[in-house]
């Protein structure tokens, strides 16, 4: 549950070359502006695109978050200084992109959810104020629409250039910062500045190390499981999908994933095939452990896809593959492979 404690936005207008930096925060008593906000920052607390860093010690937004968080700095203050910041650099890029810029100081307070119809505030505010407060800036694009107008002349359609993002669609550019540990969640795009290709996040914003995403962790884990699995004679789909329920065991337990032990115990009966594994991490510069929050973890490992060459193609929880007698795969001399599915009660058209 998330409870906003500030929330501002400001405006870039790159055609007129206008900005419109806002001297007072978004009012979060208005139902529909604090549903937009929590859905928006929600969205990006349970990315697993979000890659983690730690900012350098000369980085300069480190400094002014700190005076921020120690109470020296007046939020509105501080988020006009970032705009700026935002403004300066965005405008110096090749393709410029209208959009917004959302600033908030929220406290997420654990995985607890409210009904669709309650109010998440005062929900949130019956746990008292314990929690993870986080620091966020959004840059949410502004998209073209056209909508109808209707006067005494009958109805007519217009261009509207102030349409925000849904608020549960993907954005690009982001920053998630722990207040108490100051470990950093992010997400940025490429950006052609003065002919040079640039992540303004982490290389000029924030000033910090970029380390590598949930998702980027699973499908690397997942792709030499994969290769390993060939290279051995085994079954890729069988090892693929013990590796995601291992993955998601992991990911459950500790918050965390170290690849490492992922493929110790993926191949515990195959001491040399699980030293490969590690090898293989290591040599495509995976991180010992990456954070993952159990959530993002479920949606990328609780089921398993496969597809055959005869075009035949099923999905099942990957933790089935661990447990006998649900589905089975066996190799015939033929070359062919064998797919048993054991145990159901009932088959249901989707």
């Amino acid at each position: 549950m998330l409870r906003i404690g500030h929330a501002i936005l400001h405006v870039f207008d790159f055609e007129s070359g206008s900005t419109f930096f806002s001297e007072r925060e978004l009012d979060l008593d208005n139902r529909q502006t604090r549903s937009y906000v929590t859905r928006r920052l929600r969205r990006i607390r349970s990315s697993a695109e979000s890659k983690h860093g730690t900012f350098a010690p000369e980085s300069n937004f480190a400094s002014g978050l700190k005076e921020y968080l120690a109470g020296q700095v007046p939020f509105v203050d501080f988020s006009v200084q970032i705009a700026q910041w935002f403004w300066e650099e965005l405008r110096r890029a090749e393709d410029l992109e209208q959009c917004d810029l959302l600033v908030a100081d929220f406290t997420d307070t654990g995985e607890m959810r409210a009904s669709e119809n309650a109010d998440e505030d005062k929900v949130a505010d019956a746990y008292g104020s314990e929690g993870t407060r986080l620091f966020a800036v959004v840059l949410l694009p502004r998209k073209q629409a056209f909508i109808h107008e209707v006067d005494e002349n009958g109805n007519e359609i217009a261009r509207q250039d102030a349409t925000l993002p849904n608020p549960t669609q993907k954005v690009d550019t982001y920053v998630l910062i722990d207040a108490d540990t100051l470990a950093i969640d992010f997400h940025d795009k490429e950006r052609s500045v003065a002919g040079e290709s640039r992540q303004i996040i982490p290389e000029l914003f924030l000033q910090c190390s970029q380390e590598a995403s949930s998702h980027e962790v699973i499908d690397e884990v997942t792709s030499i499981v994969e290769d390993l699995s060939e290279e051995y004679g085994l079954t890729p789909a069988v090892e693929v999908s013990r590796a995601k329920a291992a993955l998601a065991r992991h990911a459950d337990t500790d918050e965390a994933i170290q690849p490492a032990d992922v493929g110790r115990e993926v191949f515990e009966d195959n001491p040399e095939m699980a030293q490969r594994f590690e090898e293989r991490t290591r040599e495509r510069d995976l991180p010992e452990e990456v954070p993952v929050r159990r959530g993002a973890a479920n949606r990328l490992t609780r089921t398993h896809h496969i597809r055959t060459d005869t075009g035949v193609e099923i999905a099942f929880p990957s933790e089935l593959a661990e447990r006998p007698g649900y589905i089975e795969f066996s190799h015939q001399e033929d070359g062919s492979i064998s797919i048993v599915i054991s145990n159901v009660a009932r088959i249901e058209n989707r």
